[in-house]
């Protein structure tokens, strides 16, 4: 994420970033009706395993170049680690204790520590006045969501959300380790090389944790087939055409509509409600990723200059 002004999308962009926020934001709904029959450590390996088949289809179809040699692949693994296993856990153990939206919610923050941990790790990633000015709005977001009593009260629920900021944090160590060390990779062929490694992590773990798992209700098989196929495997595929095409900045608003979409979904299909603090806090951390975008800041200045 650089400073200069992003990408102007076009309206068909704007439609494939909407259907991309939309995807996203279904993923934890999906993941809450698998976790009603499957255990976290295994609803992480279905997730990787189905995801990492389709996108070798996908490679071989498209006859994309795949990755070789030792270093390449340990890179993979320690990126199908951070962005795949980890956060994935995490999320899916929290979302046992919390609601939906909330997970949605505190999940946005991912974009948040990205930018401090590239400004800690990168020295083209400076951390602006701008930048910092949105990283500490950003984190007042999360700290209101998650509410004053979290760190007093270490009850399940508290634990869970933490939990879930930690996967941003997580997902933040994986952007830092992907652009550093897997520059050269086709990303759909790294995506399909990490989520190979993440399979290779999380299937032995599950079966570890919860012995073999397989499910039996069908609604569980609709939503396994949504989380690995659509919401894995597909969303990689819409995000990296989109990177190309519109940029990391204009991504980043796809962070801003994910938790509502969520916390409908949470709504509509259980019933679920979230208190006004973490209403609250998703409105400072709208505004903490606004200010990190920057545009907002840019159109208010040119219209107070337009208007001098």
């Amino acid at each position: 994420m650089t400073d200069s002004a992003p990408i102007s999308p076009s309206p068909r962009h704007w439609a494939a970033m909407g259907l991309l926020a939309c995807i996203w934001g279904a993923t934890f709904l999906s993941m809450r009706t698998i976790l009603d029959e499957l255990p976290p450590a295994s609803v992480v390996a279905w997730r990787v395993g189905p995801a990492a088949l389709i996108l070798w289809t996908v490679v071989a179809l498209r006859r994309l170049p795949v990755p070789t040699g030792a270093r390449a692949w340990a890179s993979l693994a320690v990126m199908g680690l951070l962005n795949n296993a980890i956060p994935f856990g995490l999320q899916a153990w929290g979302q046992q204790f919390i609601p939906t939206g909330l997970t949605a919610i505190l999940n946005a923050s991912t974009a948040v520590s990205g930018v401090l941990v590239a400004a800690l790790l990168l020295a083209d990633e400076r951390l602006s006045r701008r930048r910092a000015i949105g990283v500490a709005i950003g984190f007042a977001g999360v700290a209101t969501a998650i509410g004053p009593g979290a760190l007093r009260d270490l009850d399940p629920a508290s634990i869970a959300q933490l939990a879930v900021v930690g996967s941003g944090i997580s997902y933040a160590f994986a952007g830092v380790w992907g652009r550093t060390r897997l520059g050269g990779v086709h990303p759909v062929a790294a995506a399909a090389g990490m989520l190979t490694c993440s399979t290779l992590i999380a299937a032995p773990a599950a079966i570890w944790i919860d012995g073999p798992t397989i499910p039996h209700d069908p609604i569980t098989w609709i939503a396994l087939a949504y989380f690995s196929g659509v919401a894995t495997a597909g969303a990689f595929l819409l995000y990296f055409a989109l990177l190309r095409r519109v940029g990391s900045g204009n991504l980043m608003l796809v962070t801003l509509l994910v938790a509502p979409v969520a916390i409908c979904l949470g709504a509509v299909v259980r019933g679920e409600t979230l208190a006004g603090t973490t209403w609250a806090g998703f409105v400072l951390l709208a505004i903490g990723l606004a200010i990190l975008d920057g545009r907002a800041l840019r159109a208010l200045r040119a219209g107070a200059t337009r208007g001098a």
